[in-house]
């Protein structure tokens, strides 16, 4: 099943089931309003938003086009967003390019972060900036949006919460990072809005791409419309979203319409850093991890940070080359103060 928001005159849209190739919706208000709505009686909506999705596909369920540029993301705000950070490749080549050890712990116990979830970017509008200099990077990645979770609850019991799963660009602001975290209070300023794509798909969905709390399918990035990253989400991924689920879960109960993010997805070739698409790689995920290579390598960054008028496309498609949840296409515009 695949759901999507679309915009509307209220602040959360209204909801919709998106038929399998992305092309058709149908209303749902009669059932739910809104995705929370679902949500948060997921175990009496589903069946019935499940009932429709089959009815798209046979031709029995009223439909209208679906338009991607119509979609919100799909939960326009939530309760809770959590970023963590499962490619612990990405944290270990961040670090060794400011000479700074990484902990071994990192490898046994997750990062992650509460970042702001009161407004999401639709998946195709601009990334506003006011200043080019907070160096404005893409962070492509996979999050999953959970049921209710009790506090405590074992990586099983996390894994059988996960009820849906999409794609995100949570969007970074790499010159505000370092001050931030040396006040050692974490993130707030750098993490601006995330934007997710236009469709979420229960597990089901993604066969068996679909496994032990991880998505195996490259994850497609471009960059002004060249190949910038197709890394497997699969691949390097230290921590399973069950994982990530049950650290969030340790000390609180998490409630349904929670968001949990993988971190950038990464990459190592042969053992070492990822090389770029144009050279035979996988490529990147974000702007910095290239930077760090450059780094490492030369000593200095060359690639800059986006700027006013790049674009980046951040989508992923299934076996036969169908895309699955649609794509994320963001400009970076500049902001002007009315």
């Amino acid at each position: 099943m695949k759901l999507a928001t679309l915009k509307d005159s209220t602040r959360d849209g209204r909801l919709v089931v998106v038929s399998r190739d992305l092309t058709r919706c149908s209303e749902v208000g009669h059932i739910a309003r809104t995705l929370q709505a679902a949500l948060d009686d997921w175990e009496h909506v589903a069946p019935r938003l499940a009932a429709v999705a089959e009815g798209l596909e046979t031709g029995a369920q009223p439909s209208m086009r679906f338009h991607e540029h119509e979609a919100a993301s799909p939960l326009p705000r939530a309760y809770q967003w959590a970023d963590g950070s499962a490619y612990v490749n990405h944290v270990e080549l961040v670090r060794k390019a400011r000479n700074a050890e990484m902990p071994v712990t990192f490898w046994t116990d997750p990062l992650m972060y509460q970042g702001g979830s009161d407004s999401f970017i639709g998946p195709r509008d601009p990334i506003v900036m006011a200043d080019e200099s907070w160096g404005i990077d893409m962070e492509a990645e996979i999050a999953v949006i959970v049921d209710d979770v009790p506090i405590g609850a074992t990586i099983d019991e996390a894994r059988a919460a996960i009820r849906l799963v999409m794609l995100v660009n949570d969007v970074s602001l790499r010159g505000l990072i370092p001050a931030e975290l040396a006040k050692g209070f974490g993130f707030f300023q750098s993490k601006p809005s995330s934007a997710f794509s236009p469709v979420a798909v229960t597990p089901d969905e993604l066969d068996s791409a679909w496994d032990s709390g991880k998505l195996h399918l490259p994850l497609l990035v471009d960059l002004n419309g060249k190949p910038f990253g197709r890394a497997d989400a699969g691949v390097d991924m230290t921590f399973d979203f069950g994982q990530l689920i049950a650290h969030a879960a340790k000390t609180r109960p998490l409630s349904a319409g929670t968001i949990i993010g993988s971190g950038t997805v990464s990459n190592k070739l042969d053992g070492e850093p990822g090389k770029p698409v144009s050279e035979g790689g996988v490529g990147y995920s974000c702007i910095a991890e290239l930077r760090t290579i450059e780094t490492i390598e030369t000593g200095a960054a060359v690639t800059p940070f986006m700027r006013f008028g790049d674009t980046v496309r951040i989508e992923m498609k299934d076996k036969a080359g169908h895309s699955i949840f649609g794509a994320i296409e963001q400009t970076v515009t500049q902001y002007e103060k009315r």
